[in-house]
């Protein structure tokens, strides 16, 4: 990747298709496949927000997951929202087996709405499924005045410290604050060195993961994208925690830190956790079952907005100021890369790889949607099975 160029890959590896296209034919699978039309804008929305953003690993190309669970019956298309403890400044939720978005999105502005009235606000939600981005939550309490703060636990990944064996998710802690620049800061980050849906990224475009991601059962790297997809189902390959393969590097750091995601995600919430949030029991697919927490700090409840924007602002220039290495032209601040990505993205749409191209394709043509033409110069493997 070229310096200022947010493009992932060249662009004859890949189809750009502008974004209004892809939100609607999102919303569209996810009703054809029965999710309620105000859940299935909240889902398309949340993809295409990770696409703008240019985080690709957990934007459109997600959509054959999602397809894939609901038709297998693992998840279900509708999400029954049950309130299990209500509380002025807490409150604890069950999805029902549902989509992970909307409930995420109802249970942060759940969380906001508390802060504004309590200061601080937090809602936890378990029995439910992959939800997007974790800051796109995390966003809207900053676009509300908040500090907001989520996470959740997912499919084991990471091997801890000393480890070889995948058993935390890779357990995103989000944060996002208002600031006076032209975008918020924000820390969307895993608690591993890379996520999952990156490695499946590289499989999909056919490239090599980077030395020190991934861990083997021996205990030496990995780099072959697919093989580790296949190897990681076999608990003999495993993402390695932030900081690396032992301790040299501080790995300790980021395996506590998917440690505090779990506990906050599981154990407050009676969701599964570490290798039953696997997905497959006896060779058969069954729930998920994760959990979620969702966190809003109103700031005008400590401080004047305004005036913590401006000294959060002021921090983040003398940050951004600071003596550059030899050779870097640029130091960035957190949610910087995305808001660039989004401002160069915003006449051109989203790369689609070919992988994707056949999926959409795929889908396409199972539901009936011949009303969207992309014009993908692929063909459609018939034989294919919707990937897990």
């Amino acid at each position: 990747m070229k310096k200022g160029d947010f493009s992932f890959m060249p662009d004859e590896e890949y189809t750009w298709v502008d974004f209004e296209t892809l939100e609607k034919f999102m919303r569209d699978v996810m009703i054809k496949i029965g999710v309620p039309e105000e859940d299935a804008k909240i889902v398309a929305d949340v993809l295409v927000t990770s696409d703008k953003r240019g985080i690709d690993s957990h934007g459109v190309g997600r959509l054959m997951m999602y397809y894939a669970r609901i038709k297998r019956g693992q998840q279900l298309p509708t999400t029954n929202i049950t309130i299990i403890k209500d509380n002025p400044g807490t409150a604890r939720w069950d999805a029902g087996n549902g989509m992970g978005h909307p409930v995420s999105k109802k249970a942060m502005q759940a969380a906001i709405d508390k802060a504004k009235k309590n200061g601080i606000g937090m809602v936890v939600v378990g029995n439910s499924n992959h939800f997007g981005i974790a800051g796109y939550y995390s966003l809207m309490a900053a676009a509300q005045g908040c500090i907001g703060i989520c996470g959740t636990n997912a499919r084991p990944s990471i091997a801890p410290t000393w480890s070889v064996e995948p058993m935390l998710g890779t357990n995103p802690l989000t944060i996002a604050l208002p600031t006076d620049w032209d975008f918020p800061w924000c820390a969307d980050q895993a608690t591993s060195i890379t996520q999952r849906g990156k490695i499946e990224t590289y499989a999909r475009i056919g490239k090599e993961a980077i030395p020190g991601w991934v861990i083997d059962e021996h205990g030496n790297a990995a780099t072959d994208a697919p093989d580790i997809l296949d190897k990681m189902l076999e608990f003999k390959a495993a993402l390695t925690p932030l900081g690396g393969i032992g301790e040299d590097l501080a790995g300790y750091k980021g395996y506590n830190y998917a440690t505090f995601v779990e506990i906050m995600s599981a154990c407050l919430t009676q969701s599964n956790f570490l290798q039953a949030c696997l997905g497959v029991k006896d060779g058969k697919f069954v729930p998920y079952n994760l959990g979620h927490f969702f966190i809003a700090i109103d700031i005008e409840s400590i401080i004047d907005l305004e005036e913590f924007k401006k000294t959060t602002g002021t921090m983040l220039r003398q940050l951004a100021g600071a003596k550059k290495a030899p050779g870097a032209d640029h130091i960035y601040i957190a949610g910087e890369k995305e808001w660039l990505a989004g401002k160069e993205r915003a006449g051109k749409g989203a790369p689609i790889s070919k992988e994707t191209q056949k999926q959409f394709l795929q889908i396409q043509q199972e539901l009936g949607l011949d009303q969207y033409d992309f014009g993908f110069e692929v063909e459609i493997d018939k034989s294919a099975t919707p990937g897990w």
